[in-house]
């Protein structure tokens, strides 16, 4: 279910497609995108796209729901993003403007179908554009988000695939249906006027060009058709002109530039975008010293070429993401889905030192039995370049195997590779590790290139000393949690008991929500659910010290009132700071019924053994730790053979911009018409009815109980 992040154009529009096709018209955009929710990952994939290069979106092909972008904001919080100015996408949206420091306004929208979000809807209007979007837009907008989601829901539900295997790109190219009538006098038109005429798709690729520009860019024409003309003539390589053509077709707004052709003639470029293309128009601009206001004067020969606007753009785009990585597998995967693609490379490790050896610490492109040779070796200079590398902090290039084999033996060769390029991971002065980009063809590096990479080695080498630190604490708090979690649940005799906790997916994987099952007597037993403000250490420990006191009372012998109310008092005497609900069910498996107390929870669900399904009506009491004199009262419910009660936390139910009460109305309609045959089965099932697990932003904790007739 990947997305090969390779553009695909040609294909037959489908159904998705069609949506954002009418979409984009109905609102007047410039251009607009489709991401598809992975099912598996916190990912973002891009499905389809219009009236932009996908190579311009190359940075977004895949957006993580942890990024702050307008796509992810528009999916994590389920709303509409409205950014109207460059101005406006600066402050809201840093990285976004630092790839992209063009004019154009955007909107992202959720692709919402019930309580399910599908993936985000994107649209670019030039910078002409109103501040505010207008009803009309707005309508058009909700109403196209919500066909694609329900295609995409329709989809799923199918088992058909929901994230496509290739980008598509529709194409906009509109002919009128007379055209072959008018061509050969257009042609003659455009040759009479002065000076040159080209037109450029949205690629950048010339798809027409008169005689007269031929001439003065000095190629024939028919040379120049499929070409990009900063790559075919030399003397536009400067990215100044590159990026006026990207500016033109990101703000649909006229530009301009002017260019030296050697050895001092001058052109001036005027730009005119439209969604099909750029038509271009060449004069000439006098010779000599020229118009340098307009342009930036031609590289002497035999310098090294710039690096192109493009590239420029996705590096800073690339340097603006590493800040932002969590855990080293995050950062693993940063640097292969984006920095390895951005420099055509194959293969990927990144060894730290631990002990005087060097062991991988994330890798791509490369076999167990490779890694299996290359993990472990010793921080030797003399045998291993990354050794060398992270001894010295010097980076290392080698364009081919015999430049390599000049130098070092059989470990570096293990991988079969033909290039290499060996990057210090350097921290406060002190290498810790070894970033390894490997080709399977020989690879010159050129010193523009050496530059960048040297560059993005140390911001590597930041992510990576912030991301091993976030993973120490997230195995410090999973730790704990576990440690405070029953590890198992007595076996109840007239009792089906399953349980799960779930961690939100932001931040650490910690949080306040327990469950329990306490034995009171021989036909007696105490089932527990509750939350504590937050998702840290504190809450964890709180939590712990909530569920010890709720064990405490239980046990020696306290109504469900009193359990709530001894523990509210302590919570209150011990000012924590943080407030904690709780859920306390007394279950009298004899007389087959339920006494329950609450402070502040989510009420339980009870099945019966019709399938009638129903919220309990309990009192809601107040949390516990705010006030010390607070009163519990005492709820009695039948719960006879065949029932399921089902405790839970809000993260079972609550979503942003979803009404609770219809929110648990959706899950008491689930839990009615479920097999409850495996309540393992059953409590996944339940799982599966909150929002994708790439998108918890709350933790779940989950107890259901069954009443048996023995």
């Amino acid at each position: 279910m990947a997305v090969t992040g390779e553009a695909a154009g040609g294909a037959e529009p489908g159904p998705l497609d069609a949506v954002l096709t009418e979409t984009v018209c109905r609102t007047e955009a410039s251009a607009g995108a489709v991401w598809v929710l992975d099912p598996d990952e916190p990912l973002l994939r891009l499905a389809v796209i219009r009236g932009i290069p996908p190579k311009f979106a190359k940075p977004w092909h895949t957006v993580s729901l942890a990024a702050p972008l307008p796509a992810s904001d528009a999916v994590n919080d389920q709303r509409l993003v409205w950014v109207n100015s460059q101005e406006e996408l600066a402050r809201q949206y840093p990285r976004t403007a630092l790839a992209t420091p063009y004019q154009f306004a955007l909107a992202a929208a959720p692709l919402i179908s019930g309580t399910v979000c599908w993936g985000a809807l994107l649209l670019l209007w030039p910078p002409t554009h109103p501040p505010d979007l207008s009803g009309r837009e707005v309508a058009a907008i909700e109403d196209g988000s919500r066909r694609a989601a329900e295609l995409l829901d329709d989809a799923y539900r199918a088992g058909r695939l929901i994230v496509p295997d290739r980008i598509q790109v529709l194409d906009v190219e509109t002919a009128p249906a007379d055209g072959s009538r008018h061509t050969a006098a257009a042609m003659r038109f455009v040759e009479r006027l002065p000076g040159g005429s080209c037109a450029l798709d949205l690629e950048g690729r010339v798809t027409f060009a008169t005689s007269a520009a031929g001439e003065l860019l000095g190629r024939d024409a028919d040379e120049l058709r499929g070409t990009q003309l900063w790559q075919e003539l030399p003397w536009l390589h400067d990215p100044v002109y590159e990026d006026r053509y990207r500016a033109a077709v990101f703000s649909r707004q006229p530009a301009s530039f002017a260019a030296c052709r050697p050895p001092d003639r001058w052109l001036h470029f005027s730009l005119y975008p439209d969604a099909t293309g750029i038509s271009v128009r060449i004069t000439p601009a006098g010779t000599g010293p020229g118009p340098r206001s307009l342009s930036r004067p031609p590289q002497p020969p035999g310098t090294t070429s710039p690096v192109k606007a493009g590239q420029l753009y996705e590096l800073i785009h690339l340097a603006a993401a590493l800040t932002e990585v969590v855990g080293v597998s995050d950062l693993v995967d940063l640097v292969a889905d984006q920095i390895m693609p951005a420099f055509g490379a194959h293969g990927l490790i990144m060894f730290v030192a631990e002990a005087d050896r060097l062991r991988v610490l994330g890798h791509r492109g490369y076999p167990a039995d490779v890694l299996g040779r290359l993990d472990g070796l010793p921080v030797d200079t003399v045998s291993s370049p990354a050794g060398r590398t992270l001894t010295t902090g010097t980076p290392a290039y080698f364009a081919d195997v015999a430049e390599i084999k000049r130098h070092y033996t059989a470990p570096a060769l293990a991988s079969g590779k033909q290039a290499w390029a060996f990057l210090p991971l350097i921290v406060s002065g002190r290498p810790v590790g070894c970033c390894v980009l490997s080709y399977t063809h020989p690879h010159q590096f050129p010193p523009d290139e050496r530059a960048v990479l040297a560059s993005l080695a140390g911001l590597i080498a930041q992510a990576l000393d912030r991301a091993r630190l976030y993973d120490t604490k997230q195995r410090l708090a999973q730790g704990l949690q576990k440690a405070l979690l029953p590890h198992t649940l007595p076996t109840v005799p007239g009792l089906e008991v399953a349980a799960r906790y779930l961690p939100s997916t932001r931040g650490m994987d910690i949080g306040g929500d327990f469950y329990d099952l306490i034995r009171l007597g021989p036909a007696s037993y105490a089932a527990v659910i509750g939350d504590v403000q937050g998702h840290n250490v504190a809450a964890a420990a709180l939590m712990g010290q909530v569920r010890t006191a709720v064990h405490a009372y239980a046990t020696a012998g306290a109504r469900p009132d009193q359990v709530l109310d001894r523990t509210n008092r302590l919570l209150a005497d011990l000012d924590p700071g943080l407030f904690t609900s709780c859920l306390y069910a007394q279950i009298d498996i004899g007389a087959h019924r339920v006494l329950l107390a609450n402070a502040g929870h989510p009420p339980p669900l009870l099945r019966d053994p019709d399938r009638s399904t129903r919220v309990v009506d309990l009192p809601p009491g107040m949390v516990l730790g705010i006030r010390p004199d607070t009163a519990y009262s005492v709820t009695e419910v039948p719960l006879p053979p065949g029932a399921l009660l089902l405790l839970h936390t809000d993260g079972l139910v609550e979503t942003p911009g979803v009404d609770l009460d219809k929110a648990t109305a959706d899950l008491a309609r689930l839990l009615a018409s479920a097999d409850a045959e495996d309540l393992d089965q059953l409590t996944d099932s339940l799982l599966q009815h909150t929002r994708p697990p790439s998108r918890r932003s709350d933790d779940i904790a989950l107890l259901l109980l069954r009443a048996t007739s023995t």
